[in-house]
């Protein structure tokens, strides 16, 4: 088997997924940007020379596609992510969305490629969760958004659980970064909100599983 590693990350197109997804072609593994339309996956792919595949995560039909044309992933990043300022109860539509995104396409993308990595001995699963996530700093997120990413917090131990350790699965708070979704007031650049990610994505062996983290270092749940 090559030593060279391939990684799969979601909403790869712009802010925090583009800078992990240059940062993992930084450190020698192929990448694929994922993205909702190709042309945006495409476009952001061409910078810095990675593969590009139409993924969107809330539909089964397009992660089979995807991950078909992908091949093997060795490399996991779920970061496609959705944010609605409505209230919770107010926007059944903004729930069923932030939950599809945000935990159900993660989890249908891991079901899938998790086997493969087992049979390989190797394998990396980041998700990209939120301080706002956290049952600690009391699910701060609007709308449906902090309640799904403690639910992905969720699914990171329990799968975490179920695989062995050479399949390593993490969570990560990228902190408050310049982004669209952050704006333009954050505190971190998209290159500084990567870095935890791309440190869990490229783990020893002797890295840890099932943990929740923020600027390399656990983070409450």
């Amino acid at each position: 088997m090559s030593s060279r590693k391939t990684a799969l990350v979601t909403g790869a197109n712009r802010g925090i997924g583009l800078a992990i997804a240059r940062g993992l072609s930084a450190a020698g593994l192929d990448v694929i940007v994922g993205a909702r339309k190709f042309e945006d996956a495409q476009a952001a792919a061409e910078t810095f020379g990675a593969r590009a595949v139409q993924l969107d995560v809330s539909n089964e039909d397009s992660i089979e596609a995807a991950l078909a044309e992908a091949g093997p992933i060795d490399v996991l990043v779920n970061n496609a992510g959705v944010l609605s300022q409505d209230p919770v109860l107010e926007n059944p539509e903004a729930f069923d969305q932030a939950i599809a995104v945000m935990l159900k396409g993660p989890y249908e993308l891991i079901r899938r490629l998790a086997p493969g990595m087992v049979e390989r001995g190797y394998g990396r699963i980041v998700n990209l969760s939120s301080e706002w996530g956290s049952f600690a700093s009391g699910l701060g997120g609007p709308g449906p958004y902090g309640l799904a990413k403690a639910a992905l917090n969720g699914l990171t131990i329990a799968a975490a659980r179920d695989l062995p350790d050479s399949v390593k699965i993490n969570a990560m708070c990228p902190g408050w970064v310049q982004t669209r979704m952050g704006g333009a007031g954050a505190t971190l650049t998209p290159e500084e909100g990567a870095d935890t990610a791309i440190w869990l994505a490229t783990l020893p062996d002797d890295g840890p599983t099932g943990g929740f983290f923020q600027d390399r270092k656990p983070h409450a749940w």
